[in-house]
């Protein structure tokens, strides 16, 4: 058999296509009838602000190549300009999709369920006494009119802003065109509460604006109007060697990306081709870059209608996590871990946890320092205030990374609110964003031994997202790991490098290595006939050595499953090269962040969770932790209770198929495809019941590779 090629290009998928088809999967939640009505609003509302970040960052730097001249291929060897050409298509199927889904199927049934959108030709008497009412009193005096001629140039219009553009004619010079701008404040909601009587009524603002124009614009006649919407790049481009000062180029750059050049033009479907074309040739875009919208422009802004809409009925129904209890013999959290670790999945287990790990370190005199990884965090945050007072005490550092996209001002905000309070703020390394989740204590408890405790986790320290993402925290007294995550802290404070991590794997330093190692490891068991095994589910899988790794490993005789939530440039199936790899992707109520790595390892079971991604970002830009579960009970309970689950669902998970489309499960099913004929199991709802109490572990459909316990927290490890 010839020798085959693990990187020729047809071995790998586009990444920009495949980012494409996972938000298409978003989409088709927002398209499933079985998800409750308010819920798929959300779901579309996210697929817009998915499409947003992708002009903004994907779309606009690979323009920027394109102008700079860059002229290299990707794995899948597409040149720039082919994989500009098949945004461009995709894109715009893309879009269509979405107001198909808005105008034939979740506007009209939001409507049968009493919650309406209208026109203006819909309203009666009472809600046009309203609008009139709110336009003067509300509406107006926020309005600023421009004409745009000689002495008036074209407003600037920042990234995102909600405008309408107006095709006008004076009254008294009938010949001339002018056009004229509205910028639709941002102080108030993108969608107008109506009043109404048994149905709940709103109104696109933007439709205000536009039914306003003839009070703005005396004098002139209204010939057309559009809303529009432009997109801007929004990547930050920094030159940190040369910054004294990284904060303060972060927030000076924060400013500038508000006005990056524009790579999307969103604008009503029926706009005069005048407004289009004048506004076109003003933003310096292409024909392609211009997207028309048969509906409301920012489709993002439909989540304001699912948040301010009280129907319980019409939303998925709200569980209680499951909460952290201490065993009978242990008075406190650090004594609990003293005697065993703690594992937490959220948002099944509360996140509270978390929060009260160091909120107890803040307030608790025996703790004597705290030190803090921040790469997102929220705006009212309770980890925040824990930190500001724990600094009056004790010795806090933080680390705040400054770059973690879109949420730079927010952590620019925190930093100072640490620095003033006396914390001790650093940002981490040049060139290197920080991304690992970690966080150290220090103690002297009571038999008078100085410990470290440490919590290592998967997601940001962000007690909202944690309510929807799902991701797995560790807390540990286990001194080899809280050693580790010391010289974590001491590589990320003053970039003091150790020969290694151990037990802990650290990126830039040795992440890839290890990981092929890992990979390349299961490939000599398979080999000389011993288990071998590997299961990785992560967000992203782009890297091409690990792709090629697991093309190797394939090759050997190694089973690999994969659950890859968003882009997979990995092909699976390909005969002689992927036979034995298998890719899925699930998307469902909650966002699946959690990143875990297992192998079968000849027998001897490794399982490994960190906040990396096989993506090349993640291995070689990032400061990033993958720690090992070393609890067997522990590693159980994340081998069968998490990855089993998102292994045997087959309602929420889709297929990565050879040809790069993606197949629900359960289609496959119905195709006889599968081995058999399973009921459907949706492996988060399965494990809210789990939480609840509802669900046992037997009650999980095939695959059954071990036998199932029920592990919640605890482990066999004794410390003194």
């Amino acid at each position: 058999m010839a020798r085959v090629a693990l990187d020729h290009p047809a071995n790998y998928i586009n990444r920009e296509t495949s980012w494409l088809a996972f938000n298409q999967r978003v989409l088709e939640e927002a398209e499933d009838p079985t998800n409750p009505l308010l819920e798929r609003l959300k779901f579309l509302s996210i697929t817009a602000s998915n499409l947003d970040e992708f002009f903004e960052v994907r779309v606009a730097s690979l323009l920027q190549k394109i102008e700079d001249g860059y002229t290299d291929a990707g794995p899948d060897g597409l040149t720039l300009s082919d994989e500009r050409d098949l945004i461009a298509a995709q894109t715009h199927e893309f879009v269509e999709d979405q107001y198909h889904c808005w105008n034939e199927q979740l506007r009209p049934a939001l409507a049968e369920s009493g919650v309406r959108v209208l026109d203006l030709h819909e309203l009666d008497a009472r809600a046009r006494a309203f609008v009139e009412d709110y336009c003067e009193r509300e509406l107006d005096p926020l309005l600023t009119p421009v004409t745009v001629d000689p002495a008036h140039p074209f407003p600037r219009v920042i990234n995102k802003a909600l405008c309408v553009a107006f095709l006008r004619r004076r009254r008294r010079r009938a010949a001339l065109a002018y056009t004229g701008v509205v910028t639709v404040p941002r102080a108030l909601p993108r969608l107008v509460r109506l009043p109404a009587e048994g149905t709940t009524d709103y109104i696109f603002l933007a439709d205000l604006v536009a039914y306003h124009a003839s009070k703005m614009y005396r004098g002139y006649d209204i010939v057309s109007s559009a809303a529009f919407r432009v997109t801007r790049n929004s990547n930050l481009y920094l030159q940190e060697e040369e910054s004294r000062n990284l904060l303060e180029s972060v927030r000076t750059e924060l400013h500038n990306r508000r006005k990056g050049d524009a790579v999307r033009l969103e604008i009503d479907a029926d706009a005069d081709a005048e407004i289009i074309e004048r506004l076109r040739t003003n933003f310096d875009l292409d024909r392609w870059q211009v997207f028309s919208t048969p509906g409301p422009v920012n489709l993002s802004r439909l989540f304001t209608l699912y948040e301010h809409t009280h129907r319980p009925d019409l939303k998925f129904k709200p569980f209680v996590p499951r909460e952290l209890h201490l065993t009978a013999k242990s008075r406190d959290l650090f004594e609990e871990l003293r005697r065993h670790d703690v594992l937490l999945h959220h948002p099944y287990d509360s996140y509270d946890a978390v929060i009260s790990f160091i909120e107890a370190a803040a307030e608790d005199p025996r703790v004597l320092s705290i030190k803090q990884t921040l790469y997102r965090t929220s705006e009212h945050s309770l980890i925040m205030p824990a930190l500001i007072a724990a600094a009056e005490k004790k010795e806090v550092t933080v680390v705040v990374e400054l770059k973690a996209r879109f949420d730079e001002a927010s952590n620019i905000r925190w930093a100072r609110s640490l620095e003033d309070a006396g914390v001790q703020v650093f940002h981490g390394l040049v060139g290197l964003k920080t991304h690992c989740k970690l966080s150290l204590l220090v103690r002297r408890d009571p038999d008078g031994v100085t410990r470290r405790y440490a919590h290592l986790g998967t997601g940001n320290y962000n007690s909202t997202t944690a309510r929807f993402y799902t991701d797995l925290s560790l807390l540990t007294a286990d001194a080899r790991l809280t050693s580790a995550v010391h010289d974590v802290f001491s590589f990320l404070t003053a970039y003091a490098e150790y020969p290694g991590y151990d037990p802990l794997i650290v990126a830039p330093v040795d992440l890839s290595e290890r990981c092929l190692g890992l990979i390349a490891r299961e490939a000599e068991h398979a080999r000389h006939g011993r288990p071998a095994r590997i299961i990785a589910k992560m967000n992203g899988l782009l890297d091409q050595n690990v792709i090629m790794a697991l093309y190797r490993a394939s090759q050997a005789g190694v089973d690999i499953d994969l659950i890859v939530r968003g882009m997979c440039g990995l092909r699976p199936g390909v005969r002689g090269v992927s036979d034995r790899i298998r890719v899925r992707s699930i998307v469902g109520r909650f966002l699946e962040h959690s990143r875990i790595f297992y192998f079968a390892n000849g027998g001897e079971e490794e399982l490994y969770l960190g906040s990396a991604d096989w993506m090349p970002r993640n291995l070689y830009d990032r400061v990033e932790v993958m720690f090992p579960v070393q609890d067997e009970l522990l590693r159980q309970r994340v081998r069968q209770e998490v990855l089993e689950a998102y292994l045997a669902d087959n309602v929420k998970a889709r297929v990565l198929q050879r040809d790069g489309s993606y197949v629900r499960a359960r289609e496959l099913q119905r195709r006889g495809k599968a081995r058999s004929r399973q009921p459907g199991f949706n492996a988060q709802e399965f494990l809210i019941g789990l939480a609840e109490g509802k669900q046992v572990m037997d009650s999980m459909p095939a695959p059954r590779t071990a036998r199932r316990t029920r592990v919640l927290s605890g482990g066999g490890r004794n410390q003194p």
